[in-house]
């Protein structure tokens, strides 16, 4: 199972990291009101002797969605089975996920807003009836197959529950969405993962690298993994709130938690285009990143934390962005763009 606390693009890192992975809804740090709901209605099913009923979490990246899921399988001593949207391009790929299920199991599908609209037509039947019909053959000689598979429950994750269609989301017993962390909970988990690395590390320390984690538990233990490499390198191994600025500081990420493409952003909005309101596609092009990217990675925290804000005319730097980066706010600003 993937971590939910790392990102995609690192696999070396998710291979070295699946210890890191709370296994108990008890051991899950953060989203309080989410986990209460959660042992609601785990204990609701199991007294009743029924499978739990299907799940949707939202939420950005990084906040848990993935390892929530491995815990719903473990609280109910069932198989997990992991896929995607965007891995089942026919009805054929989910049908072959759907027949291998076994009795209460649970099937996870990430990013389950990129289904495509035949493969979620096979899925509603699924959903509420636990039957699916497969056609068999071409032509004037294809018949339809109805099969019965165990029930089970369906854990779908998202991180734009907009793009989901109103049949699906509707199928959900449960929909939540996933909040950003604050400091407090980011230091336990930092700690609590350096306990598993066998990192030495200061309560200062393990507040330094929260604060600049941007809400994220991901990011948290990503930024502890270089910091422990800074502190067996450049220092005696053990992570102080000093040797976290400095190693962090190394690694390109600022008191706030942006990191170089970040900063690049405001740069571009406060000095390149001189304050002025910028469409998607210009920054992208200017970052050398995708729209998406700049989209759905970046963009969010610098909103977030008041640095940046989208109006009707494009992208504009808020005036904290130009003091972080040490600049003047222009005297030309247009109130109307805000309106």
């Amino acid at each position: 199972m993937r971590d939910e606390y790392l990102d995609p693009a690192e696999s070396v890192d998710d291979a070295a990291e699946g210890g890191l992975r709370p296994r108990t809804l008890d051991e899950f740090v953060g989203q309080s009101e989410l986990k209460e709901h959660l042992k609601i209605v785990l204990e609701a099913a199991r007294g009743r002797s029924q499978v739990v009923d299907h799940l949707l979490f939202a939420g950005p990246p990084g906040l848990g969605k993935t390892t929530l899921a491995g815990i719903i399988a473990t609280e109910c001593e069932v198989e997990l089975h992991v896929t995607s949207g965007p891995a089942l391009e026919r009805a054929g790929d989910l049908a072959a996920i759907l027949t291998k299920l076994g009795e209460g199991d649970v099937l996870f599908i990430d990013e389950i807003h990129r289904l495509s609209r035949s493969v979620e037509e096979i899925l509603y039947p699924a959903m509420e009836d636990f039957q699916i019909d497969i056609v068999v053959g071409k032509g004037p000689a294809a018949s339809s197959i109805r099969l019965t598979m165990p029930p089970f429950t369906l854990v779908g994750a998202t991180t734009r529950t907009g793009m989901i269609t109103g049949p699906l989301r509707d199928r959900f017993g449960y929909v939540a969405r996933l909040d950003y962390y604050n400091a407090d909970e980011l230091e336990t988990i930092v700690t609590r993962a350096a306990g598993i690395l066998d990192v030495g590390i200061e309560a200062d320390g393990a507040r330094e690298i929260a604060r600049r984690s941007r809400g994220t538990p991901r990011i948290a233990n990503r930024l502890l993994r270089r910091v422990r490499d800074f502190a067996e390198v450049r220092a005696d191994g053990v992570v102080t709130s000093e040797v976290a600025r400095e190693g962090l500081s190394v690694f390109g990420v600022d008191a706030l938690g942006l990191d170089k493409v970040d900063r690049a952003l405001l740069s571009a909005l406060c000095a390149q285009f001189g304050g002025r309101p910028v469409g998607l596609s210009t920054l992208a092009i200017t970052l050398g990143e995708q729209p998406e990217t700049v989209e759905d990675v970046h963009e969010p925290f610098l909103i977030q934390q008041g640095l940046i804000a989208r109006t009707p005319r494009g992208r504009v730097a808020m005036p904290s962005a130009y003091a972080h980066l040490g600049m003047a706010v222009p005297n030309d600003g247009d109130p109307a763009l805000f309106d």
